[in-house]
């Protein structure tokens, strides 16, 4: 399996456990089995990915647009993510999406010191690193959306 597919699985699994596993299920239309072999990385499956209708209707419903986001780093896009899907301003500003940067790279920096204690990196250990640089990314947007607020005001 090529390095882009792992990584779209990969993401693809993040995606339906974000939802969960059962409303995923309810939202697509799709059995928990169906939505397995879409993230599975076994050689049978490694053709098989989600629909991009189910992605869509996935992400709605998720905290994070995990395989749209994925799709535009492989191309090396930036997105610009609202996670309140709001129209009012984000809680907070600057000065608090600082101190919230700052607490979210002490976190990383902790994981990654458990995590190469002995050496080597394991796959759960990769997981955790990934999901404190995802919150960063959420904290650097929240902050980027505070600093255009402020330019415009």
């Amino acid at each position: 399996m090529s390095s882009v597919a792992r990584y779209l699985k990969k993401h693809t699994e993040a995606l339906v456990k974000d939802v969960g596993v059962e409303a995923a299920c309810e939202i697509t239309g799709k059995s928990k089995a169906t939505l397995g072999r879409y993230y599975s990385d076994h050689s049978e499956h490694a053709d098989r990915f989600m629909p991009v209708d189910a992605v869509a209707l996935l992400e709605e419903a998720a905290s994070y647009p995990h395989v749209t986001s994925a799709l535009a780093e492989l191309k090396g896009i930036t997105l610009e993510f609202d996670e309140s899907r709001r129209n009012s301003k984000p809680e907070g500003g600057v000065n608090s999406d600082v101190i919230a940067l700052s607490q979210r790279f002490a976190m990383l920096m902790a994981e990654y010191n458990q995590s190469i204690e002995d050496g080597v990196i394991s796959a759960n250990e990769a997981k955790r690193l990934l999901k404190e640089t995802l919150a960063i990314q959420k904290v650097l947007i929240n902050m980027k959306l505070h600093l255009e607020d402020e330019h415009v005001n």
